[in-house]
């Protein structure tokens, strides 16, 4: 069944060509499905499109008012396709990414680099907050994925485990004669603490894992900023929670030092998280697995 797209679209062809056996040619159609599109066109419209003549045909005035419409919509519809096709291929575009500063400092850079090094046309945005935060604005249709802590309780979220960290606590050199010799969870709550805010992902991890070992904290500080953690530590206000993995540069410099544990906190992960409803763009798609991949 031919649509009355198609049916335009061979008009438009011979009212460029003026010529049925021309527009055939370049349609790839015979002359007589081409002749038989134009009349079946002419019925729905009820009006002459064309004058024949030996020499060929040409616009009557109607046929030339509806070409200047239909030829419009059809360059239109022939731009849109184009543009997916760029999207499709990464040429154009742009990717709404949710991530916390921390991550985004110690985690995402590279992959941003990478990913701009293949597909440079492709723009990002960049929304900062909690896990927390993330997840709402991803499920609002504010970003396309969020790099977050993990785990997170989110039937609707999709969640890819892409890095392992792992949790531990610091101190400085005035702690230094304290963990000559390594303590328990319940010898180390006795000390100053410092944590991240209660509304962290992270905080909450550890802090329900110390709970499930019947062990309650009651933090010296509660602050916003991973690197602040480390200051904190580094200048003796206390024991700082902090992400190893996001430690080194101090614990390599011997600004801080890692506490020795009767036993480690569990490991957890930095994951991708997605809506399991909407499929992801082109970009992000491409995004995924050069995390994945890497």
């Amino acid at each position: 069944m031919v649509s009355k797209l198609d049916l335009y679209k061979v008009f438009c062809k011979v009212a460029k060509s003026e010529s049925f056996s021309k527009a055939a040619k370049d349609l790839y159609l015979t002359q007589p499905a081409v002749s038989q599109a134009i009349m079946q066109l002419e019925r729905e419209l009820d009006i002459r499109l064309f004058n024949r003549t030996p020499k060929g045909v040409s616009l009557t005035n109607e046929g030339s008012i509806l070409f200047e419409y239909v030829n419009s919509a059809i360059n239109l519809i022939d731009v849109g396709e184009e543009k997916i096709l760029e999207l499709k291929n990464l040429t154009t575009g742009e990717l709404k990414i949710g991530v916390g500063d921390t991550i985004s400092k110690y985690f995402l850079l590279p992959y941003l680099e990478a990913f701009h090094n293949r597909y440079p046309n492709i723009k990002f945005y960049i929304v900062n907050g909690t896990t927390f935060e993330l997840c709402s604005i991803l499920k609002s249709g504010g970003v396309d994925i969020a790099i977050c802590n993990l785990p997170i309780d989110d039937p609707t979220l999709e969640l890819r485990p892409c890095f392992d960290i792992q949790d531990t606590f610091v101190y400085g050199e005035k702690f230094k004669k304290i963990f000559s010799k390594p303590l328990s969870l319940h010898e180390l709550v006795k000390l100053p603490l410092i944590f991240l805010e209660p509304k962290s992902n992270s905080r909450k991890y550890v802090e329900d894992y110390m709970i499930s070992k019947g062990i309650k904290i009651s933090p010296e500080f509660e602050l916003g900023s991973h690197d602040l953690l480390l200051d904190f530590a580094k200048i003796n206000l206390g024991i700082a929670c902090v992400t190893k993995e996001f430690s080194q540069e101090y614990l390599n410099k011997g600004l801080v030092y890692e506490v020795q544990l009767n036993e480690e906190i569990p490991k957890r992960n930095i994951g991708v998280c997605f809506l399991k409803s909407v499929p992801l763009s082109p970009a992000s798609t491409k995004f995924v697995e050069i995390i994945e991949n890497k």
